[in-house]
């Protein structure tokens, strides 16, 4: 690569990276471009897509938040504060980041390298649920995919607060955690959604 190419590609790095965290992750493209001060083709020219910028730019980021979040969650010495840790950790990124905000909702299926951060996200979800449901702590019936569905349904509501200057977001979700402990549960008749569908219900 020239090396004036180098240095468009490294502005427009830098620009993605500001406008993903200032408005998510579908901020328009001509929007970074302008930014980094380049015209619309020159980004289409250095990475050919938003699902390429997507994967250059906050994939690694989402990745080590997340992990990041995961890890502490299954170091924690008790089972439910490390999953109620995790739950308000996702959901804290959520309201202060909206390019973390939207990772996990999936809308990229070809951003290939953050869609594997999800899968990686979803794994941990799983063992970090599991740990609590052995323990007897979190109620036997909650799934890694109730939990995707409740951190999409909350991303918006939570930039929305946060945007308005207000955390009630963890008002929603104290309340949400409560109504898990397993002495608070009831039978639900109804299942919960697969993998697969919620993949279906996330990706336009």
């Amino acid at each position: 690569m020239r090396a004036d190419a180098q240095r468009n590609a490294a502005r427009l790095r830098t620009a993605a990276a500001e406008l993903f965290g200032e408005q998510g992750l579908q901020v328009s493209l001509k929007e970074i471009a302008r930014r980094a001060g380049v015209s619309h083709g020159t980004l289409y020219n250095l990475f050919g897509s938003r699902e390429a910028l997507l994967d250059e730019v906050v994939a690694d980021l989402a990745a080590t938040r997340l992990g990041e979040a995961a890890r502490r969650a299954l170091a924690c010495p008790g089972a439910w504060e490390g999953f109620a840790g995790y739950v308000t950790e996702v959901c804290e990124l959520q309201a202060v980041d909206p390019a973390m905000g939207d990772v996990l909702t999936r809308r990229f299926p070809d951003a290939s390298r953050l869609m594997a951060v999800c899968d990686n996200s979803f794994a941990a979800a799983e063992s970090i649920i599991e740990r609590a449901r052995l323990d007897g702590s979190l109620r036997s019936d909650f799934t890694a995919s109730d939990l995707l569905f409740f951190f999409a349904s909350h991303a918006p509501l939570a930039r929305a607060a946060a945007s308005a200057g207000s955390d009630a977001w963890r008002r929603g979700v104290s309340f949400m955690l409560d109504g898990l402990r397993a002495a608070a549960a009831k039978p639900i008749a109804v299942e919960p959604m697969s993998a697969e569908q919620i993949n279906r219900l996330l990706m336009p």
